[in-house]
């Protein structure tokens, strides 16, 4: 698989390898060495969603008792998904990285902990496995309003559908949020 960081370093996207012939193909999508090599934990919870055109989930994050990463991977059709940097402290707090996730390419985010979560389905129907790096806490889970003017998030969709959740959101400045910026340990 190929692993590239993104405009934000801890953010990664990860490309698998296709094998194909005129059956079909075979592609590996999960290897825990090759992303511990980039700081990418073991995943212990999966999940599974499906969203039509417009749908808008996120921005999503757990407070830091039971922080979150996330490898996002859209298996049937198409979306635009994001990550937005919620550290305190951070050189790249409240900057956001956003990619197309499609079912042919079957590129992966990885979204590290510290960092709030959303994703807009640009497909008729769009089926969006989520592997977490802990478990889903409803106590410990926060949003962030999906169209923070502070973030600047260039969404696909100018009037998205969301949960009564997300649209009652807070902007960042206002949303409970405890993760604080470690700078990375040189070797």
């Amino acid at each position: 698989m190929n692993i590239e960081p993104q405009e934000i370093p801890e953010v990664l996207l990860i490309t698998p390898k296709k094998f194909g012939d005129d059956r079909g193909f075979f592609s590996e999508l999960y290897r825990a060495a090759p992303l511990a090599e980039h700081n990418v934990p073991e995943m212990v919870q999966h999940n599974l969603s499906r969203s039509t055109r417009g749908v808008l989930r996120g921005l999503h994050y757990q407070l830091s008792d039971a922080p979150l990463g996330k490898l996002v991977r859209c298996l049937a059709g198409s979306i635009f998904d994001v990550a937005v940097d919620v550290r305190q402290g951070s050189p790249s707090y409240g900057q956001w990285v956003g990619v197309e996730l499609d079912a042919q390419s079957l590129r992966a985010l990885y979204v590290p902990e510290g960092f709030a979560h959303g994703f807009c389905a640009t497909s008729e129907t769009a089926d969006v496995l989520y592997m977490q790096t802990g478990y889903y806490s409803p106590q410990h889970e926060r949003s962030i309003r999906w169209d923070d003017p502070s973030l600047e998030v260039k969404w696909p969709v100018a009037k998205p559908t969301l949960s009564g959740k997300d649209a009652d959101a807070p902007r960042l400045v206002d949303a409970e949020n405890d993760f604080v910026y470690s700078r990375p340990h040189s070797t």
